[in-house]
Formats: C-alpha cells, sequence, structure tokens
C-alpha cells in the first residue's frame, strides 16, 4: 500500500554469546561465502532450537518472524514483558542493529528516543546540546534554529539553556532530549520506555505532544509498562512474547490480552484453608483510584474485602512483594504495626486498607501477593495477585541518567563537605 510506513517481513534477530567470530579465520570464511551463496552457515550446530528461551551456549534468538505492517499517522504500541524483544525490535527499526534474517522497509526520516539523552554531551550546555542532538538526529541548521524557542520552552529548561547538561536533574535531562526529538517533526516517532524518569506532569504533556505528532500524519512507535498511557496514546498494538509477535489489532484488545495473559499465569497459584477468604482487592492512588504504577517516592494503597465462613477469632493481613525475578523484596503486615484484625462473624464483609509509604525499591516491575492466616495456619494466600510499575521521576533521584538496574533499593541520603 502506498500509506505504509513501515513494513516487517519475517524479521528475525539472533545473538551469539561471547566471541562475534567463530574463532578460525577458516570458519568465518566458510560462513561468510555461505552467506553470499545464500546458503545455511555451515558452522551452525545441528538441532539448535530457535525459541528465545532456548539457547545453545553460543546463540539466542531476541526476534523470530515478526511480520506487521504501519501506515501513516497510526500510533502503535509495543507491548509485553521484560525480555520479550521489544526493544530489539526498535533499535532494529531505527537502525541501531540489523536484522538477522527478514526485510524492515521504511518510508521517511526517524527519529528515535531510545535512552535519556542519547548523543548529549555532558559537558555541553542545553543550548550547545539542542543543535548537537539536532543534527544527529538529521536536521539541518537552520531547522534547528527555527524550532529552537519552541524545544527550551516545550523542556522548561530556558532558564538553564546555558548550563552544563550534566548538571541538570534527570526530569530536566529527559525534558530537553524529548523536546529536540519530539519537534524534529519526523516523518517516524520512535519513544522507549525512557519517559519513565520524567514526573508525572512531563508524561502528561509528553503523550500530548505525541498525540499531536499523529493527528499531523506522522507515524509514531510507543513502548511502555505503563498501560494507561498506552491506551491514551495509541490506536493498536502489538504483543510480543519470548520473542516472537503473539497478537496483533487494536490497542484495546492487546492490553486485554496481556492483562489477562497476568493474570492466568497466576490463576492457579492460590492455597489456604479459605476458613476466611479474599473477595476482591485492588491497588489505588490516594484519592482511591485503581493504578498500576507509581513513582519512587510516593504512596499507595492496597484495598482489599474479606469474608469467614465461620467466626474466627483473629486474621493477619500481609503484602508480599518481588520482582520481576521473582526474587522477595519485602513485606507489609499488621502484626508489624500492631494493627489487629480480629472477631471476623460469620458471612461478615470486612474491608481493609492499607498504605504504603515513600516507595522505595528501585524503579521497576513488581507483583504483590496477599496473605490471609494466623498461627494456626493460611486462610488464603494469593501469589502474584497485583502486577505494578515503579517509575524513577526525580523525586528521589536527581542523576541525569535512568537508576543503576543492579540495586533493588533506593536509600535517601543527605551531604556535605567540610
Amino acid at each position: 500500500m502506498s500509506n505504509t510506513v513501515i513494513k516487517f517481513e519475517d524479521v528475525s534477530k539472533q545473538y551469539r554469546l561471547g566471541v562475534v567470530g567463530t574463532g578460525t579465520l577458516s570458519h568465518d570464511l566458510n560462513r561468510f561465502i555461505a552467506k553470499v551463496r545464500g546458503k545455511e552457515d555451515p558452522t551452525r550446530k545441528v538441532g539448535v532450537s530457535n525459541r528465545l528461551d532456548v539457547k545453545d551456549g553460543n546463540y539466542v534468538w531476541a526476534l523470530r518472524d515478526v511480520s506487521f505492517s504501519l501506515n501513516d499517522g497510526e500510533v502503535l504500541g509495543v507491548v509485553g514483558k521484560n525480555g520479550a524483544g521489544k526493544s530489539t525490535l526498535l533499535k532494529l527499526l531505527s537502525r541501531v542493529t540489523a536484522p538477522t534474517t527478514g526485510q524492515i522497509k521504511v518510508k521517511g526520516r526517524i527519529a528515535s528516543l531510545l535512552e535519556v539523552g542519547t548523543g548529549f554531551h555532558p559537558e555541553l550546555t542545553g543550548k550547545e546540546n539542542i543543535f548537537l542532538n539536532g543534527a544527529i538526529l538529521g536536521m539541518t541548521k537552520r531547522e534547528i534554529k527555527s524550532k529552537f524557542d519552541e524545544i527550551v520552552d516545550f523542556s522548561g529548561v530556558s532558564k538553564y539553556v546555558d548550563t552544563p547538561v550534566k548538571r541538570y536533574s534527570s526530569g530536566m535531562y529527559v525534558r530537553l532530549a524529548f523536546a529536540v526529538a519530539a519537534h524534529l517533526e519526523p516523518e517516524i516517532l520512535i519513544v522507549d520506555e525512557v519517559l519513565a524518569v520524567g514526573d508525572a506532569e512531563f508524561q502528561k504533556k509528553a503523550i500530548g505532544k505525541m498525540q499531536s505528532v499523529s493527528k499531523s500524519g506522522r507515524t509514531v512507535l510507543f513502548v511502555s509498562h505503563n498501560l494507561t498511557a498506552v491506551e491514551q496514546l495509541c490506536s493498536k498494538g502489538i504483543l510480543l512474547q519470548n520473542g516472537m509477535l503473539k497478537m496483533e489489532g487494536p490497542i484495546h484488545d492487546i492490553t486485554s490480552a496481556y492483562k489477562k495473559a497476568s493474570v492466568n499465569e497466576n490463576e492457579l497459584k492460590r492455597s489456604g484453608t479459605r476458613l476466611v477468604e479474599l473477595k476482591n482487592y485492588a491497588m489505588t492512588n490516594l484519592l482511591g483510584q485503581a493504578i498500576d504504577e507509581v513513582f519512587l517516592g510516593e504512596t499507595f494503597r492496597v484495598t482489599a474485602s474479606f469474608s469467614a465462613k465461620e467466626t474466627t477469632d483473629y486474621t493477619d493481613f500481609t503484602l508480599d512483594i518481588r520482582n520481576d525475578s521473582n526474587e522477595f523484596i519485602g513485606h507489609v503486615t499488621n502484626a508489624d504495626d500492631l494493627f489487629e484484625i480480629k472477631n471476623l462473624e460469620k458471612d461478615e464483609l470486612r474491608k481493609i486498607t492499607v498504605e504504603v509509604k515513600d516507595m522505595s525499591f528501585a524503579p521497576g516491575t513488581y507483583y504483590i501477593s496477599l496473605w490471609l492466616g494466623n498461627k494456626y495456619g493460611t486462610f488464603d494466600y494469593i501469589e502474584n495477585c497485583i502486577r505494578f510499575t515503579i517509575k524513577q521521576g526525580d523525586f528521589f533521584i536527581k542523576r541525569p541518567f535512568p537508576f543503576d538496574k543492579r540495586a533493588k533499593t533506593v536509600l535517601r541520603s543527605n551531604w556535605s563537605t567540610d
């Protein structure tokens, strides 16, 4: 179709673990000759699976046989768990790396925002980096000058435009980086989860800008774990799973399938006598609105309702929190706060709300398991029933780059010097 601007045709990406070559010049030459002739790689082991989650010690598939197309003015949401292949897909489209097999056809200029401040130099001022980053993204000097005031105004850093960006907070840094990319007026704008380090006000502003970009007939690809933002911005979506395209369609169908898949994984992970049984539960903000994300340092609530099948003296209620690697990170329980849940009458519906204050776990994806029980045993336990994301913002962290992912928690601190 003439209005198709992006087309993936059976695209796969394979990475080799360890050294890049085969280890010998003769094998490297044989591989090159086979590739030129369109033959199979002679160094590839027989019987190696092509699934992303299976590797032979040398190769791993990050993306496998992905096909889809996107037209002018469409906004595509790319959804999937960590490791599903989302970032690889964007890097292929941005030409950061090349596909192993298949073809990618693109019509128009691409502006990519895959990492905070890609192309920024910390020693240069905001103004200098606007011109540098604009040039890297393909803008002419005249184009940058004509957009300069608009870029600075959108980013909100006019007061510090002549200050080296190494002194910027993470919020200032990402605002400026996004402003440059968004005002390039590309035919295609690619935005990764990078906006997670901006504050809530800026995220709203950035989504508004991306909406205006799409309404002007340009195409946007958006990757985020924030399903609310994805549904708000995107018209269609694709769901990736283990490097393969699981589903393509209207964005609400995609997010619904993603949520359902997450729930189904945990459907059977329930145990206990059900003497006291959880009836419903939700994660909310302080206004009582359902949420699935919080910013580092914010407070959220978990509300649950439960009933007893027979009169029960007391029960305890615990929230166990694990990260995306299923590591136990911490818990919250009424017993620690000496808050008693006593005298449950038969068939009485009891509602309880717990506030989790000043969230200090490192940015990422987390799961909450709910437990009801007492010293006699477990009444009801639902594992990983609440999934949520912690975003960086710049309340705790002022640095201009995302938080070090190796850490599990963020500790607040004050600094001084003699």
